[in-house]
């Protein structure tokens, strides 16, 4: 039997979604094209918009991040200038990309626990008007907080900015109004809270910005504008695609669906974490996050104060009981991470809870 992930991916399939991998398929199969093309008509639906509206979805191969690193090196020109609002890893690291391609880009950095304040953001925007891109994290999946995207999309229009959102672990799970937020990018992966396999990148963009990003491109296979446009004549990938990777997001989407939509797997999600949090607070454990600011998806927890507590051991126990946690990456504060998303219930979550008890009576950690 599979160990149970509790992490934000990759995360436990359904066998239908393994099953859909048991094919081959050719990449320039008629088949295999339309599958392409349903997919990319599938995840515009889920976001709520229509290429009628000016949008349209393109996939790329890689992991999430290599979806980010395109619209990063595709849609900033040199002349560009980033507003990065970072309170974590993965904003950390959009910051990495723009320092890898030289574009100017002013950080309004924060501790991790701390939601960046949407007056900041405006006092950037007021004191420098080159600014000309926005991009943030939607849930930092550093700590599971979740960033008011709202607000900042709210300024991004008042201030007529191109507003990219990182929407790696909440697209999917978490309702986005992309058009009323104002989003002109948005990013996610198929091994996230739609519930695929690792394998590919996809981005929802709005086509009259991305048109004007044509000679932007700083890399060849990255090319966000290029890989569109060979997709809007063919439904092609231009290099080799990842066929089951993508043949399971397909059944992953059906399956959502079946599940009835982005609203019952949100549902599902915060059942799962509700009885998370109860259950580790009935423990002792102590979240890092305010209630207010943590998002559903992932929760970082402190390590116990007690000096018997070590996370090694604590790991390989759980792990020993086929329950798989999540590292810490906080840059200060040692913690751990524990996701409650992919084919998890609440028969898990009490699985896992029972067995955290056990570990640590194992290990004579009290509170």
């Amino acid at each position: 039997m599979d160990n149970k992930l509790f992490t934000p991916g990759p995360l436990n399939t359904q066998l239908i979604v393994k099953e859909a991998m048991l094919h081959d398929m050719g990449s320039r199969d008629k088949e295999f094209l339309s599958v392409v093309k349903e997919i990319r008509e599938e995840l515009l639906n889920l976001a709520g918009v229509s290429s009628d509206e000016d949008f349209d979805s393109v996939l790329m191969q890689g992991s999430g991040t290599y979806g980010v690193e395109s619209v990063i090196s595709t849609v900033i020109p040199t002349s560009g200038h980033l507003l990065l609002i970072t309170n974590g890893a993965y904003g950390d690291r959009i910051g990495q990309m723009t320092k890898a391609y030289q574009i100017r880009t002013t950080t309004l950095s924060y501790k991790e626990n701390i939601v960046p304040p949407a007056d900041d953001v405006e006092e950037a925007l007021k004191n420098d008007t080159s600014i000309t891109h926005i991009a943030i994290i939607h849930c930092e999946t550093t700590t599971g907080i979740f960033n008011n995207i709202q607000s900042i999309g709210e300024l991004s229009k008042k201030y007529n900015k191109i507003y990219i959102v990182d929407a790696m672990s909440s697209f999917g799970a978490v309702p986005i109004d992309i058009r009323g937020i104002g989003i002109d990018f948005l990013i996610s992966s198929s091994n996230k809270c739609i519930e695929g396999v690792p394998g590919f990148s996809f981005v929802i963009f709005r086509k009259s910005v991305l048109e004007q990003c044509k000679e932007n491109a700083r890399t060849v296979s990255l090319d966000l504008y290029g890989q569109w446009i060979y997709m809007k004549k063919s439904h092609q990938f231009r290099f080799t695609p990842p066929i089951q990777s993508i043949l399971a997001f397909r059944k992953a989407i059906e399956a959502l669906h079946q599940e009835g939509g982005i609203s019952k797997r949100s549902e599902r999600y915060q059942q799962n974490y509700n009885l998370l949090i109860r259950g580790t607070e009935e423990i002792g454990l102590k979240t890092y996050l305010e209630k207010k600011d943590q998002g559903y998806i992932i929760t970082s927890f402190l390590f116990p104060g007690d000096p018997n507590f070590d996370f090694t051991l604590f790991y390989e126990k759980l792990h020993e009981r086929g329950q798989v946690i999540y590292q810490g990456k906080l840059s200060d504060t040692d913690c751990f991470r524990i996701g409650n998303i992919g084919q998890l219930y609440t028969e898990d979550i009490t699985n896992l809870l029972s067995a955290i008890r056990e570990v640590l009576g194992e290990m004579n950690v009290t509170f």
